[in-house]
């Protein structure tokens, strides 16, 4: 993550608008604070934009991240932040151009709101692999209003429509706020990589991204195995639907299944040994990261030598298959766990992130930030 370029932010008092109207939102104006109230501006929506009124927007990891500058070294905060790239909302303006939703819809905002549209991942649908980066939801350089983009923390937001999805109308817009990120970052490894029937596939950590990797893997149709340290997760890893759960930190289960999975997608953050769930896969094997931890991690190439195994990363997805998700998530019923809070609970909520205390993610519901 060292090699990101992020493009310069102009610091132009960027809670000010320069043109447009405001918002109400909740903001961190240091690493230090505790989320406030405060006032952001919001463009107005030119043609080809659309006016949101954010009904829901899930709490992700990254958020607590950003708030207190932990990723400073590579995507610095800008203060104050605004947080929030899981956002279900009501349309309720469009420009003239607008053609994708109608005023009244459910639609959802995820981790991007733009991107350059011209280089080859951007003309293959895959904007989160964009060469100039794509301009994410929030703490990146707002070309519109200058200063960083502001997040789902708040009452509505403005979104070139390009960037803005539907919502099947049969899911609960709470539980389908998490699928904005949780969801497309499990969605998107098991798709790429034909996670199937006949297939055996294991998830590790069952926390935002995996109780979504399970659920996911399941409905493509393969023999889903949780791995985690925890033997209290095993009922609910179960009622998700993993067919079988393996502890971690026991090496006769982890022994009993070497060599045997098709596929693995890993998503723990913290450090852990990558090469003991290497070995448990087939020839030809591959496991995705999608977790990110923070410190580099130790890597026995032997066991990839001898059975051309893969280790690789993925993030996100492009809209178009965000879309995909959705759709298919309308068409299965899938939705995440959620806990709902009041934005005023959020401080807390963040505590709990540390503590893993959720199940298995938090979701505002942004009408309370009209109780101040």
């Amino acid at each position: 993550m060292s090699e990101v370029t992020r493009p310069t932010v102009q610091r132009d008092t960027p809670s000010q608008p320069s043109k447009g109207s405001t918002a109400r939102a909740y903001a961190a104006s240091s690493a230090t604070s505790k989320m406030a109230p405060l006032t952001i501006g919001r463009r107005a929506p030119g043609k080809q934009d659309v006016r949101i009124e954010v009904l829901f927007c899930g709490v992700c990891h990254s958020d607590l991240h950003q708030v207190r500058d932990e990723w400073h070294d590579v995507m610095p905060t800008v203060y104050p932040c605004v947080p929030g790239h899981e956002i279900v909302g009501r349309v309720v303006q469009v420009g003239a151009g607008v053609k994708k939703v109608a005023q009244g819809d459910l639609a959802a905002v995820g981790c991007m709101v733009d991107s350059c549209r011209t280089c080859a991942s951007c003309r293959d649908g895959l904007e989160q692999f964009c060469d100039a980066m794509p301009t994410f939801t929030y703490n990146f350089p707002d070309k519109h209003l200058g200063g960083v983009t502001y997040g789902g923390y708040s009452e509505s937001i403005v979104v070139d429509e390009a960037f803005v999805l539907r919502v099947p109308p049969k899911l609960d817009a709470a539980g389908a706020a998490p699928l904005l990120c949780a969801g497309i970052t499990t969605y998107s490894p098991l798709r790429h990589w034909k996670v199937g029937k006949g297939q055996k596939v294991g998830i590790v950590g069952l926390g935002g991204l995996g109780h979504m990797g399970v659920k996911f893997a399941r409905a493509f149709g393969a023999h889903v195995v949780l791995f985690t340290t925890s033997a209290g997760k095993t009922a609910d890893a179960t009622r998700l639907g993993a067919h079988e759960v393996v502890l971690s930190k026991d090496p006769a289960q982890m022994q009993k299944h070497a060599g045997s999975f098709d596929f693995i997608l890993d998503t723990v953050s913290a450090v852990h040994d990558l090469n003991a769930y290497l070995e448990l896969l087939k020839r030809d094997g591959t496991m995705t990261l999608v977790g990110a931890p923070a410190q580099p991690v130790p890597l026995g190439v032997f066991s990839l030598l001898f059975r051309r195994r893969s280790l690789a990363g993925s993030v996100i997805g492009g809209i178009a298959e965000t879309q995909e998700m959705l759709d298919f998530c309308g068409a299965h019923g899938i939705t995440a766990d959620v806990e709902r809070i009041r934005i005023q609970q959020v401080d807390e909520a963040f505590a709990r992130l540390l503590r893993g205390d959720v199940k298995y993610r938090f979701v505002i519901d942004m009408g309370s930030l009209a109780q101040g």
